[in-house]
């Protein structure tokens, strides 16, 4: 099946997927802990029959079971060299289920490794493990791909990145979300759509997450941006553990059918079921839904930027945005010194600040000489994508360093520029279309500068035919206005605001203007870029690259789209002149203080410095809590250092900075202002912190000890993301944690958790196929007596199954799991 026969077979009625595979297998006779590849192969005619009955049911589609056959998931069984075989021959065992009934999807998913920099998988290892599967999945066959249950949208952008590289068969992707909207990384259902649309998946959704009452609203969202079919492919409600102490699922057909219904209403295109889902909730979804008209996707794009974590929505009538400038190493020789040196502290202060200024967008640049651009820029992108939500637009001369920032870059990007220079236009706008950026289009020509408004026109024009001829659309299209120097061309204003004009009025496209230019050799040059930006949002400019902290400039735009009636301008307005003024408050003062500590001796601490440096270590300006904060693994310990050496108790930098800050992370993670990258790069601060300052902490002497904490992921499960990052959280707490590892035998755990006399284990489960073993393990740690107190934890787990099973408590995140050890443990 190619991709168009895909796009005809999703019509306006459902397409029905399978249900359930690994729970049915394990009810089947699938023991825990076993390669579920290579069990389905040695008993193939359990899977056949499984499957037959899903294409009895009306599945028009069924998933292989090649879930976990890529070679890292092997490779924990030993099995890695069977790569090929397992994946063809699975393959074959589905085709014959299907008897041409149903197509046979090739099944993907995570790897359950950890990408740069939380980890150390590069994104080009990612995409060739994707491709050596794939490879197997296309040789035996498959009619399309599935990528499922993904978390990471980086792991799954390296996934269809693969796909496409390596075959034109159709590719569907479904994530998992949390009940609060979002990814274990933080990605919302919007820009998971946006993002992997633009990447070319054929069809976007939605699998296991929760029962189908509580995606609703998601697909809803995805609806908004789909241009392609919406999947729905739920559990079937929550789990719990049934009168024979089985886990089991609280909806029963009729309840999953009766919501299912509701998604469908929603948005959904593609139907099946997930975890706790059988044949016999097929067959009463299909029988219930198989004529009912499904919402077909959306005509037309909308204009939309993105990162990872949020979706930046573009309106030619909506508000404008401002394009951060400072991440540019022209004219700031600091800056150019630290990316010598490979140290990006001032990349990300300019790209923290400017969003705290109201950029809505960053343009990031690292061109100039004695760097490897490419490399260079590559870091700077990973160290703001970890820190800031906002998109960002990659700006950079050559072809082959923009399509390696496009690659890596998790989200929508904004290309910074393309034109008929050179041939510039034949060699980027591929590059916009393979990785769904956006791009802003500068009106030059082979001849240069347009010389008048007619060829500027032209020169638009030919741009967004190419654009279009290749699948782009005017939706993915910024139109640049072209400032020049007003000094030397007395109609530049003039001329650039008649570009806007034309592009808003008549070609109905974003247009961005850089302001700088404009009053280039004049006196008082912020007076003219101010007015010229109130001139051009009047003539309908959608986005201007400027200096966001400029309070001239940006007041003039607040006030301008304010005058202009845009929506909830007025409350941007008010709210954005309330924020500078505390921040001018705040700096007077930090002047102040700086002006008085360089009045001081630096070689006494008088009391009046000893003052000073109480305000200066206030936790809001203290460098140490701020950089756990910030995560800066890098630079922790040299600051740690500089506080020790102006005097510094190294418990007091313990408790009253790192502990503090750490707290701060996890009070943000909380709230969904932070999310797993942040939550991981400030645990790995702090344990480098704590690192460094353990000798002198003890001086020689036995510290005094915190109870054991035994971490292990239960048996048969070889997921490991929550655990060790809960791990790792409890030894920033002084915690004597020992980590066993995933695939972890009860024996093992309770045995361990006796000879250490531990005051606490904490067990983790991914999947419902194995969180049956959380009880298994309690059930025994009774059996031999064992007193520690179990705490249970993991994206399948709730707080009723952790009462049902016995367990002391249940945590759902690494922060939540720190409070929840602390409290037993004081109990």
């Amino acid at each position: 099946m190619n991709r168009q026969e895909f796009k005809d077979y999703i019509s306006l009625k459902p397409v029905f997927l399978d249900g359930a595979t690994g729970s049915n297998l394990q009810k089947l006779g699938m023991p825990p802990g076993v390669c579920p590849e290579k069990w389905i192969i040695e008993n193939r005619e359990v899977m056949i029959n499984l499957q037959k009955q899903y294409v009895e049911a009306g599945s028009d589609i069924i998933y292989a079971g090649t879930f976990s056959g890529n070679i890292i998931k092997l490779r924990e069984y030993g099995l890695e060299n069977e790569i090929e075989y397992l994946n063809k021959e699975l393959v074959r065992i589905s085709q014959e289920a299907a008897c041409h009934k149903a197509l046979v999807a090739g099944d993907i998913t995570m790897t359950g490794e950890q990408l740069v920099p939380m980890g150390t998988l590069t994104f080009e290892e990612l995409v060739d493990i994707y491709k050596e599967q794939i490879d197997y999945l296309v040789e035996a066959g498959v009619d399309l791909l599935v990528i499922e249950t993904m978390m990471s949208l980086q792991e799954t952008r390296a996934a269809v990145i693969a796909a496409r590289e390596v075959c034109d068969l159709p590719v569907m992707v479904s994530l998992t979300f949390n009940e609060d909207g979002r990814t274990l990384y933080g990605t919302d259902p919007a820009t998971a759509v946006v993002v992997l649309q633009g990447l070319g998946a054929d069809a976007v959704g939605v699998n296991c997450s929760s029962g189908p009452d509580k995606i609703i609203e998601m697909i809803e969202i995805m609806k908004e941006y789909a241009t392609v079919p919406i999947i729905a492919k739920p559990n079937a409600g929550l789990p719990f553990l049934d009168e024979n102490g089985e886990s089991t699922f609280d909806m029963d057909e009729k309840e999953f059918v009766r919501n299912m219904t509701r998604v469908i209403k929603a948005g959904a295109n593609i139907i099946g079921g997930c975890c706790g889902t059988t044949p016999a909730y097929m067959k009463a979804l299909y029988d219930t839904v198989a004529d009912v008209k499904t919402l077909p996707p959306r005509n037309t794009k909308r204009r939309t930027l993105a990162s990872e974590r949020q979706t930046l929505p573009i309106d030619l009538r909506g508000q404008t945005l401002i394009v951060g400038e400072k991440i540019n190493p022209t004219g700031k020789k600091k800056l150019q010194e630290e990316l010598r040196n490979n140290i990006y502290d001032m990349v990300l202060s300019f790209a923290e600040d400017q969003v705290k200024c109201g950029a809505s967008i960053l343009d990031v640049n690292v061109g100039m000489s004695g760097i490897d651009e490419k490399e260079t820029l590559i870091k700077a992108m990973e160290e703001i994508t970890g820190n800031v939500n906002i998109p960002l637009c990659i700006d950079t001369s050559f072809p082959e360093v923009m399509e390696a920032a496009l690659r890596i870059y998790p989200g929508r990007a904004l290309i910074n520029s393309i034109s008929l220079e050179k041939g510039k236009a034949d060699l980027l706008l591929p590059l916009a279309g393979k990785y769904g950026a956006m791009f802003v289009l500068l009106p030059l020509g082979d001849k240069g500068l347009p010389k008048s408004l007619e060829e500027r026109k032209r020169n638009i024009n030919a741009v967004i035919d190419k654009a279009l001829a290749i699948g782009l659309t005017k939706e993915d299209i910024v139109v640049d206005g072209l400032v020049a120097t007003i000094g030397a061309n007395k109609y530049a204003a003039i001329e650039t605001l008649e570009t806007i004009k034309y592009c808003f009025e008549e070609l109905q496209v974003a247009t961005i203007v850089g302001l700088s230019n404009i009053s280039f050799g004049l006196p008082e040059r912020n007076y003219v870029n101010s007015t010229f930006l109130t001139m051009a949002i009047q003539n309908g400019v959608t986005m201007a690259i400027a200096n966001p902290f400029n309070h001239m400039l940006m007041k003039c735009l607040f006030a301008s789209d304010l005058l202009m009636n845009k929506e909830e301008a007025d409350m941007r307005y008010i709210e954005v002149i309330a924020s500078r003024k505390e921040e001018t408050a705040l700096r007077n003062a930090e002047s102040r203080t700086t002006a008085s500590e360089d009045n001081e001796n630096n070689s006494t601490l008088s009391k009046n410095t000893m003052d000073i440096t109480a305000k200066e270590d206030s936790l809001a300006h203290n460098q140490v809590y701020i950089e756990v904060v910030k995560g800066a693994r890098k630079s922790i310990v040299e600051t740690v250092k500089s506080y020790m050496q102006r005097g510094h108790n190294p418990s007091d930098i313990l408790d009253s900075m790192l502990i503090p800050g750490i707290n701060k992370v996890g009070e943000l993670f909380d709230r969904k202002k932070y999310f797993l990258p942040q939550l991981i790069a400030s645990a790995e601060t702090m344990k480098n912190a704590i690192e460094y300052l353990k000798p002198y902490l003890f001086n020689g002497e036995n510290p005094v000890k915190k109870p054991t904490v035994i971490m292990a992921t239960v048996e048969g499960d070889i997921h490991d993301i929550g655990k060790n990052l809960v791990s790792m959280m409890l030894k920033n707490y002084g915690y004597n944690v020992i980590d066993l590892g995933k695939d972890v035998k009860k024996e093992l755990i309770v045995e361990t958790a006796i000879s250490e006399n531990a005051g606490i284990i904490g067990l983790s489960a991914l999947m419902t196929t194995t969180m049956q073993e959380m009880k298994n393990v309690i059930a025994y740690a009774k059996e031999k007596g064992c007193k520690s107190r179990i705490i249970i934890g993991g994206a399948v787990i709730t707080d009723d199954y952790a009462k049902e099973i016995g367990a002391d408590g249940y945590s759902k995140d690494a922060a939540e799991a720190v409070v929840l050890v602390n409290r037993l443990l004081s109990e």
